[in-house]
């Protein structure tokens, strides 16, 4: 019992550094976001034990990051429907709605065509097309299909319920498809540290986040003068009927050179702030996380640097 009690209080200054720091976190990103007229969600999970969270309530508009939340549900009804990756989908021409952003339309505007099911993947993730993404949900049975994939996971604040051609088509949509900041987070930490799927599959979803071409000057922008790798997926609204940009975001996992990881995920809600400043707090967000873990990673190193 002694040894126990000794042992305890060997490791209380560490818990208890532990716990500043997260806190000294938390400030920080309060103090980024505090002067905007707009709701702001953050979660950060690093090394996959320490979580910060700001404003974490279920509530922020997925927008088009529940396209990664769709590509892991594509992957797993490919795992069970013995799919595979270079299966190809016969696309229509009905099917490249015109009012919509869409590379995919933009390549084959009279459609008729057949395209891989990992070449709509590479849309949705790199390029966040929406018709692609339409496509995969009538492949996959809707998003009910990714719900249930996800709540599988034990994510309970995420609901997944609206196409994009639906999202489009009205505003109440755009809010049905919601998660939690920390719900956003655990997902990209289940991904980053479970082989849910087969390695092929599993490292081409990475690859086309790494490779994201959307977003970056949010998330990655405070990491690209760094040795960092960071795969995201946006997120991003129109305006809504009081004038105000309903959803825009960005999720990604951080790898730094140093070993230590972390993920990330920001939600900016109903902000009154114009575009380029939201992007602007996400990459300020990003900017503090970076530099709170690299300083973690020197002062650790420090204390464990022999004398």
């Amino acid at each position: 019992m002694k040894q126990k009690i000794i042992l305890l209080l060997l490791l209380l200054p560490a818990v208890t550094a532990k716990a500043q720091d997260d806190s000294l976190l938390q400030a920080k990103i309060e103090e980024v976001i505090a002067p905007y007229d707009a709701k702001i969600g953050v979660a950060v999970i690093v090394n996959g034990l320490e979580t910060t969270t700001v404003n974490n309530t279920a509530d922020y508009p997925l927008m088009s990051v529940m396209k990664f939340h769709q590509a892991l549900a594509v992957a797993n009804f490919l795992q069970h429907e013995d799919g595979q990756i270079t299966d190809k989908i016969y696309i229509t021409p009905e099917q490249l709605l015109p009012d919509t952003w869409s590379p995919l339309r933009d390549q084959y505007p009279g459609g008729g065509v057949r395209v891989s099911i990992g070449d709509l993947l590479r849309y949705t993730l790199q390029q966040s097309d929406n018709n692609a993404c339409d496509i995969l949900f009538n492949l996959i049975g809707g998003p009910r299909y990714v719900n249930r994939y996800i709540r599988s996971l034990g994510l309970r604040q995420t609901v997944i319920t609206a196409t994009e051609a639906e999202m489009h088509a009205s505003e109440k949509a755009c809010y049905a498809n919601r998660t939690s900041p920390l719900d956003a987070a655990r997902l990209l930490e289940r991904f980053e540290t479970r082989m849910l799927f087969s390695h092929d599959v599993q490292s081409l979803i990475r690859r086309l986040m790494i490779t994201c071409q959307t977003g970056m000057d949010r998330l990655p922008l405070p990491l690209m003068e760094t040795k960092a790798v960071i795969g995201h997926k946006t997120g991003t609204s129109d305006l809504n009927s009081r004038q105000r940009w309903t959803g825009t975001n960005d999720i990604g996992f951080v790898r730094l050179p140093s070993g230590q990881r972390y993920v990330i995920a920001v939600f900016v809600k109903d902000s009154a702030e114009a575009p380029v400043t939201n992007a602007r707090i996400i990459a300020d967000i990003s900017r503090t996380v970076f530099e709170h873990v690299t300083r973690q990673t020197e002062k650790s190193g420090r204390r464990h640097r022999k004398p």
